[in-house]
């Protein structure tokens, strides 16, 4: 890549405080890149990059760092692009495991991720609009403990593991059954709480104990139409120099993850965008020190859905962006009979 010297700089600074979490000063960046130039040159270099708002000065030191503004030029204009060979043999090595069903892939694809870049993923569940739910089942694990089973068509899974009394037979688990797949079969995920609470009197009829068997299933129903989410890899936010010293940090990253209304508006964000692709830094929901990079997969018949990476603003952009747009394609192919390794367009 060809830079001229501006961006050059630019993209040293970004480089370096991303490895070092450390302000960047002028003899710095000759030390440690080598550079052909002054100190004075270089100095006049940053002075125009902060009135450029790419970088700005903090308080306790001389040196720069990358604003968020900066981050976003170097994210659009000087990242090398790159994915390493390594992680994409990691990644088609899970999808050419035939055995492995959907929900698998996406999870190992997932973690993988999230190990790499030191962020939690963040996988959108399928749109509960569109969604229906296909079948009820109920599994007996033991004399007084039975697990229901949701599936929708779209092969999201449910369960709920509940005690019934003594008083309860098998005859009144079938009728249950039964009663649940002739009334709610085909209903949409989004109707299904509704649906439920009209059931309530006819449940009663078939079920002395219908009581627990109903706000069990109203518990499921209502997990099953809010949580459309996926988490992986929490812990990895532990490495991060920001909130190993910043306990606030932290419990604010964690309060935003709990919030499955901003994520899943993220997620739909780059669902929607005609690039397929979001990228936010700072300021997410009064979190000024928090990125999220987001990318649509096309699942093919089971819909679309979206990954997202989320940890602070001070990331390796290049390393994430490339990883993610190379997971979004090897997904989108694959989901699509075309599992071909296709190269990331980074």
């Amino acid at each position: 890549m060809s830079l001229n010297r501006s961006d050059a700089i630019l993209k040293y600074i970004v480089e370096y405080f991303i490895k070092k979490a450390e302000p960047v000063g002028s003899q710095t960046l000759i030390d440690e890149y080598k550079l052909p130039y002054s100190s004075a040159t270089i100095r006049n270099e940053m002075f125009a990059l902060e009135k450029m708002g790419l970088i700005e000065k903090t308080h306790s030191s001389s040196g720069r760092v990358p604003s968020a503004k900066g981050y976003r030029y170097y994210c659009e204009k000087l990242r090398d692009g790159k994915v390493t060979d390594e992680f994409k043999n990691q990644i088609q090595a899970v999808l050419e495991e035939k055995t492995k069903s959907i929900d698998e892939i996406i999870k190992t694809s997932c973690e993988m991720l999230s190990h790499m870049t030191n962020l939690v993923t963040v996988v959108m569940g399928p749109d509960e609009k569109e969604e229906k739910l296909a079948n009820v089942q109920m599994i007996q694990i033991s004399d007084n403990s039975i697990t229901a089973i949701f599936v929708t068509d779209k092969g999201y899974v449910e369960n709920k593991t509940f005690i019934v009394p003594e008083n309860i037979n098998a005859k009144e688990i079938v009728d249950c059954v039964n009663l649940l797949n002739d009334r709610l079969k085909g209903t949409p995920v989004i109707d299904l709480v509704d649906k439920m609470e009209a059931l309530k009197p006819i449940l009663s009829e078939y079920v002395i104990s219908h009581d627990v068997i109903y706000k069990a299933m109203l518990e499921a129903f209502v997990r099953f139409a809010s949580d459309r989410l996926s988490l992986y890899g929490r812990e990895e936010l532990f490495n991060h120099e920001e909130y190993k010293n910043d306990v606030d940090k932290l419990e604010r990253i964690f309060k935003l993850l709990g919030n499955n209304e901003i994520l899943k508006t993220v997620g739909n964000e780059a669902k929607n965008d005609d690039k397929g692709k979001i990228l936010k830094i700072g300021d997410i929901e009064g979190n000024p020190d928090v990125s999220v990079i987001s990318a649509k997969v096309d699942m093919g018949n089971e819909g679309e859905t979206s990954i997202s990476l989320l940890g602070p603003t001070r990331i390796d952009y290049d390393q994430a962006i490339s990883a993610l747009e190379y997971i979004a394609k090897a997904l989108s192919d694959y989901f699509n009979g075309q599992n071909k390794g296709g190269k990331s367009d980074a």
